[in-house]
């Protein structure tokens, strides 16, 4: 069977951000990427675009142990989070919390006449991005995820008929003759 209309989704994920090199928790912080690791713009550039800036692709809000120490936050947690609407600090979001951010995004990325979209964002986010992919329900993150790695790249498909499919997840290959 051939299909007339495909619609092609690239999620990319940032690769690495200043806090991963110096113990921060980043979360909505401003912390810069590392050198080389300006995940959107290297791509948009390359490609001869501007990006679209969107809030709803920021990384899950931690409260108030952004910004601080990976120590202080493991020694100040509040909860530990077992299910997708526990907070680990009152003032942080749940997952429950950043997919209801990211459905009204991801509804209006489906329901678009755009045919190729590329997503670049964070790793929690896009294993919420994810399993709204796949259809799954916000309940399925209490039984498993489906993080990537960072600087995967996924490429996902939609047919005219609105079924989907994922044809590469969390792709590291193009980096292959950098750890040569």
């Amino acid at each position: 069977m051939r299909y007339n209309n495909i619609k092609q989704i690239i999620t990319i994920q940032h690769t690495q951000s200043i806090h991963h090199t110096n113990g921060m928790v980043g979360s909505w912080t401003d912390w810069d990427l590392s050198e080389l690791k300006h995940t959107a713009e290297i791509v948009a550039k390359h490609m001869g675009i501007t990006p679209n800036i969107r809030t709803e692709l920021r990384e899950r809000n931690l409260g108030k142990c952004v910004g601080k120490s990976v120590q202080w936050l493991r020694e100040n947690i509040e909860v530990q989070e077992k299910t997708i609407d526990d907070r680990m600090f009152s003032d942080a979001e749940s997952r429950r919390d950043e997919w209801n951010r990211l459905k009204p995004l991801f509804d209006e990325i489906m329901a678009s006449n755009d045919e190729c979209i590329i997503v670049v964002s964070h790793g929690d986010l896009l294993s919420v991005w994810n399993t709204m992919f796949l259809g799954m329900d916000v309940e399925t993150l209490n039984q498993f995820e489906l993080f990537g790695m960072a600087g995967g790249v996924s490429f996902m498909l939609q047919n005219d008929e609105g079924k989907r499919f994922i044809k590469k997840m969390s792709d590291l290959s193009y980096m292959a003759n950098q750890f040569i």
